[in-house]
C-alpha cells in the first residue's frame, strides 16, 4: 500500500480515530458516541493545538479529526454508526492491530478506492483539480451533517434526561399510543413496582398483544433481576412485555430478553429516540408537546 504521507491533521486524526476504536472494542463493540468522545479526551494527551476551537464552527479541532476521519473509517467498512452508537466492525477489529497511522491510512486509501468507483458514472470528474475540490466539499457535507446530526441527539438525549419518571412515563405512553395502542392504565405518582403502563390493541384489551410497560427512568443499566420481574407478569397468552430503561441494560438483560419463552421487548434511550422521531407525526399535539421536535432537511449530493 502506498504510503500517504502525515501531517499534523493526519497525525491528530490517526491517534484520536485509533483510540476511539480501541474504546468500543474495549466496551463489547457499541458505544454512545458522547461516551466514546469522553472517553478519548480522558485517556489521549492532547495539546493546546489539538484543544483549539475553531471560530467559524465552535468545534474542538480533535473531536472535527475524530468525525472527519470517522468517514473514511466508514467508507472503509471498519466503523458503522446508527442514530448515536458507534459499532466497531470485524474489519475495523483487524485495522487496530496497524496501529494508529496504519489505520488511518487504511481507512483513507479505502475511502479513495469508493470514491473513484463512485465517480466512475460522472464525466465532469476527469478533471483532477474538480476531482480534488468535489472530494473536500463532499467530505466537508459529510462531516457538517454528522456533527449536526450528533448535536441534534445530544440536545434531545439532554431533554429527556431532564424529566423526571413520571414526565419520562407519560413519554413512553405517548409513543405507545402514536403506534396504535391505548393506554387506559398509567400508573400515578407514588406508586411502586409492578406494571407502568397497560397498553391494548383496542379499548378494552380483547386483542392480542396485551402489552405490560415497565420504565426505568435512570443512568444505572437495567440489571436481569429487573427483567425477569417483568417477566414474571406475562401469564396470560398474548401478554407481552416492554421494557423502556433510559439507562441501557447490561448484557445479561439483553441475552434473558431474547432466550425468553415470552415476548420481551428492549427499549434504551436511542431506540426511544428513533421511535418518537418515527412515529412524531402520528401524535396529537398535546403528545408532541411532551417532547417537541423540528425537522431540518439538508441537500442531497447529486445521484450518481
Amino acid at each position: 500500500m502506498k504510503e500517504i504521507s502525515l501531517s499534523p491533521s493526519r497525525e491528530l486524526g490517526g491517534r484520536v480515530i485509533h483510540e476511539a476504536l480501541g474504546i468500543i472494542l474495549e466496551n463489547g463493540g457499541e458505544m454512545r458516541r458522547k461516551d466514546i468522545f469522553a472517553l478519548v479526551e480522558k485517556r489521549l494527551t492532547l495539546d493546546e493545538w489539538a484543544m483549539q476551537r475553531y471560530e467559524s464552527t465552535g468545534y474542538v479541532r480533535w473531536e472535527s479529526m475524530l468525525h472527519f476521519f470517522s468517514i473514511d473509517c466508514i467508507k472503509a467498512g471498519f466503523l458503522v454508526k446508527k442514530k448515536g452508537i458507534w459499532y466497531i466492525t470485524p474489519e475495523g477489529e483487524e485495522a487496530l492491530k496497524l496501529g494508529p497511522v496504519g489505520l488511518l491510512n487504511a481507512a483513507t486509501a479505502k475511502y479513495r478506492e469508493w470514491k473513484k468507483q463512485s465517480d466512475l458514472a460522472k464525466p465532469s470528474m476527469t478533471d483532477e483539480v474538480n476531482t480534488e475540490t468535489e472530494d473536500k466539499e463532499e467530505r466537508e457535507r459529510e462531516l457538517a451533517i454528522d456533527q449536526i446530526e450528533a448535536l441534534a441527539l445530544e440536545g434531545i438525549t439532554k431533554a429527556i434526561n431532564s424529566k423526571n419518571p413520571y414526565d419520562f412515563q407519560e413519554l413512553a405512553a405517548a409513543l405507545l399510543r402514536a403506534m396504535g395502542y391505548f393506554t387506559p392504565f398509567v400508573a400515578p405518582k407514588g406508586k411502586d413496582g409492578g406494571v407502568d403502563i397497560m397498553a391494548y390493541r383496542d379499548p378494552l384489551g380483547t386483542q392480542s398483544p396485551r402489552i405490560k410497560v415497565q420504565i426505568k427512568h435512570r443512568e444505572s443499566t437495567t440489571s436481569v433481576q429487573d427483567i425477569r420481574q417483568l417477566m414474571g407478569l406475562l401469564q396470560k397468552d398474548g401478554d407481552v412485555g416492554i421494557f423502556f430503561s433510559t439507562g441501557g441494560f447490561t448484557s445479561d438483560s439483553r441475552s434473558t430478553a431474547r432466550g425468553s419463552h415470552v415476548h420481551v421487548e428492549l427499549i434504551d434511550l436511542e431506540r426511544f429516540i428513533e421511535l418518537w422521531s418515527q412515529f412524531y407525526d402520528k401524535m396529537p399535539d398535546e403528545d408532541k408537546a411532551l417532547l417537541p421536535l423540528i425537522s431540518v432537511h439538508f441537500s442531497a449530493p447529486p445521484a450518481t
